[in-house]
């Protein structure tokens, strides 16, 4: 049986073949269904609250510290 084996060495091939791109369209189509889910956040109430509040952060840690220390004491 060993002299056979050549010849299921291109059907292994084949469904080496058929697998990868099987695997390659999952991945797209999972990628398309979480673009989707992003734009569909992006849009809800929550991922413009989400959003509102990202950039609050940022603008607050712009403006934050201008040079002065985070932490003022004084003895009394």
């Amino acid at each position: 049986m060993g002299c056979f084996s050549c010849f299921d060495g291109g059907n292994k091939q084949r469904r080496r073949e058929e697998e990868r791109l099987a695997s390659e369209e999952a991945r797209a189509k999972a990628a398309e269904a979480a673009q989707k889910r992003q734009e569909q956040f992006e849009k809800s109430p929550a991922g413009r609250a989400a959003r509102a509040q990202q950039q609050g952060l940022a603008k607050q840690a712009a403006n934050s510290n201008k040079g002065e220390p985070a932490l003022k004491w004084q003895m009394t």
